[in-house]
């Protein structure tokens, strides 16, 4: 009876096909649709088509914001690699995500491009981000490309290229690129003069300030940085030996390379050739420091510029740091193996108490009391 009581329960009603209804109805053969007794069908259709067009047109946004960047800046990499895309197309991952690798230039052994935009395709990641805006005041969301320049030069050698931190960033930046960038906390921050107000340099010494933003011939960093077509879109510039997260044991020479970063917010399709000077001043760049090209004041690299004494801090600074990531990543071994050893004690003690009857048990734990509290009356007239 409780069965047939459930099946009744769960079977739908059947539909209303009386012949008093007057509404628009479809027939063919002994089949018969009336419209009218879908309405709750008719707005869950109209979500799911919103959802399929709103999936559809933002995949097709990001794709035309990346293709179109990469179409305004493509003569520039053409000129500058020999291999300036690896594959014919953007690769990709995802409908937010683009990438480009470049490789065959002198000083480099390659440009990473990564497109990180907003997931247009997907209609509650896309509001959860643009709430998130609005509650959060130090959380930024936009179209983020970013360009990874690696130095042919290998880390651990004392070249053209220094091994040093250096940045120059978006003050509404500064917060979130700390968050994520474990090297720039090597750093301090400064003003500078020559640069707009908006920009802050974050930097191990200045004399690495200095020899960046000083002018080579037709280079001048800080020009480029005050252009008001450049502004809204620069995000940080930063020169780095040191990897983004916090390293659990100091990295060789091996695991580390020398590398250029370029962060911007990616311009809208219309004003797409905007960042165009300020890439073509980095390739500048690159060539200054790696000590390349023809630039005057560039022979040498940057490394040669700096002064002694700088040299020397910043290999000290090295030699610390790599001192402090061992003795952490020893203590750390060391609470893991006592963590280990008294888990170990504790099961044995365990697999002995069970062993026993339970009047014994009840005798061995009050031993065990005593003996913790005569532990903890020791520690307290110690102290």
């Amino acid at each position: 009876m409780a069965a047939i009581n459930i099946a009744k329960f769960l079977t739908p009603p059947m539909p209303n096909v009386s012949p008093e209804y007057d509404g628009f109805e479809l027939r063919w053969k002994f089949l018969t649709f009336r419209p009218a007794y879908f309405k709750n069908e008719l707005y869950f259709l109209g979500a799911a088509l919103f959802y399929v067009a709103v999936y559809l047109l933002g995949k097709r946004a990001n794709e035309r914001r990346a293709f179109k960047w990469l179409a305004a800046h493509k003569s520039l990499y053409e000129s500058q690699f020999s291999k300036p895309n690896h594959t014919e197309d953007l690769s990709r991952d995802g409908y937010s995500d683009f990438f480009i690798f470049s490789t065959g230039r002198r000083a480099l052994t390659s440009l990473h491009t990564t497109f990180t935009l907003r997931p247009r395709h997907d209609l509650f990641q896309y509001l959860f981000q643009t709430v998130r805006g609005f509650v959060e005041l130090d959380y930024k969301v936009y179209d983020e490309l970013e360009l990874e320049f690696t130095f042919r030069e290998p880390a651990g050698k004392e070249g053209a290229v220094p091994e040093c931190v250096w940045a120059v960033v978006a003050k509404d930046e500064m917060k979130r690129i700390r968050n994520e960038r474990w090297d720039l906390t090597l750093t301090k921050t400064a003003e500078s003069a020559v640069l707009p107000a908006s920009l802050a340099i974050m930097t191990e010494f200045a004399d690495v300030t200095t020899n960046l933003l000083k002018s080579y011939g037709t280079l001048s960093l800080p020009t480029i940085l005050a252009s008001p077509e450049i502004q809204p879109y620069f995000r940080s510039l930063s020169l780095t030996d040191q990897p983004r997260t916090r390293p659990e044991k100091p990295l060789p020479p091996s695991e580390r390379s020398k590398r250029l970063i370029l962060t911007l917010a990616l311009p809208p399709t219309s004003d797409a050739q905007a960042t165009l000077p300020l890439i073509a001043a980095v390739f500048q760049l690159v060539d200054v420091i790696a000590g390349e090209g023809k630039l005057p004041g560039s022979r040498g690299g940057l490394n040669a510029a700096l002064r002694p004494e700088t040299r020397s801090k910043l290999r000290k600074t090295r030699e610390d740091v790599a001192r402090q990531i061992g003795e952490d990543a020893a203590r750390e071994k060391r609470e893991e193996a006592d963590e280990q050893k008294a888990a170990a004690k504790k099961k044995a003690q365990e697999e002995r108490l069970s062993k026993l009857s339970a009047a014994e048990q009840k005798k061995a734990l009050e031993r065990e009391k005593k003996r913790a509290m005569r532990k903890t009356q020791g520690k307290v007239k110690m102290r």
